[in-house]
């Protein structure tokens, strides 16, 4: 099931029992891949960012079931002093911070690798030789398996890539980046200034370089199917009324829930989408969507719409 499980109210919003049991069923249904951060939830009053990573290696160790699930973590935007909310302390991605970075994810997931390691922010303050150069270290010790960039624009990406290769170190290969169905009018500032939107020249080129993509955002908070969970405003526009009503169409169709499509789209197009869940219940519907298969007609009137 290529579907990767959001992780970010686990161990605070989701109770440890929850967390287990989310868990429990999201690699009974035959998930493998569980994404995290080192800094999940820091912006909750009362939070470190330890929460999430320290109940996930809870479970591992007491399933004893590491080497069955495709542990994702990142490093850069983990606050640097207590209590700060701003961004204004993160730790970065120089030599020092992802060294320190990689040991706290280690000891907190009770692991001793990382499957995918992600670098969450572009850290631009920072030479890119810099940071590349200890993601190399840390492949080369076997401590990362694959690297990820997360936030990360298509021409910095192209350039961290080039650098790897000229050096002989771990290149990208993995892209997480905001993604879903619909889209905000175009030249739109998001209010969460931090996420990169997947643009076309974005997954063009992921697709030409068979870089893999992990969606976040996918479900838009419950946007497509709660009415007290409103679209955004700067989604407000023909586009977004033209898609949804596709959306719809396909929906009614195949018995589904608008967001189960939105998934199934996202997989038909070879994309890892990346769902948080906070319930049973909505672990079953993003399980039941994995098994969604759009027919070429539904698929195409979808992607026109788009």
């Amino acid at each position: 099931m290529r579907l990767a499980l959001g992780t970010i109210g686990f161990g605070t919003a989701v109770s440890a029992d929850d967390t287990f049991a989310i868990l429990d069923r999201f690699t009974e249904a035959g998930g493998t891949m569980v994404d995290t951060a080192n800094n999940y939830p820091f912006w909750v009053d009362g939070c470190t960012g330890d929460e999430s990573e320290q109940v996930i290696g809870a479970w591992l160790a007491a399933r004893g079931n590491r080497d069955q699930v495709v542990l994702s973590t990142k490093a850069g935007a983990r606050p640097t002093v207590p209590g700060d909310r701003t961004m204004g302390s993160i730790e970065g991605l120089s030599a020092p911070a992802i060294a320190k970075a990689v040991e706290g994810s280690l000891t907190r997931l009770r692991t001793d690798y990382i499957d995918v390691y992600w670098s969450h922010i572009d850290d631009a303050s920072v030479p890119l030789e810099e940071s590349l150069g200890a993601f190399g270290t840390l492949a080369e010790a076997g401590t990362i398996r694959r690297l990820g960039a997360s936030n990360m624009r298509t021409w910095r990406l192209e350039r961290a890539r080039n650098l790897s290769a000229a050096h002989g170190w771990i290149a990208y290969s993995h892209l997480q980046l905001r993604h879903t169905y619909l889209r905000p009018r175009p030249m739109t500032t998001l209010a969460e200034s931090a996420h990169v939107l997947a643009g076309d020249e974005t997954l063009e080129y992921a697709a030409a370089e068979k870089i893999e993509l992990w969606a976040y955002n996918t479900l838009m908070s419950g946007s497509y199917t709660r009415a007290d969970r409103p679209l955004p405003e700067s989604y407000d526009h023909p586009g977004t009324t033209r898609r949804l009503a596709v959306l719809h169409e396909v929906a009614a169709e195949l018995g589904a829930t608008p967001g189960q499509v939105v998934l199934a789209w996202l997989l038909a197009d070879g994309h890892v989408p990346i769902v948080g869940v906070t319930r049973l219940a909505q672990l079953e519907e993003a399980v039941a969507a994995a098994g969604l298969k759009l027919d070429p007609a539904q698929k195409e009137r979808l992607d026109a719409a788009a």
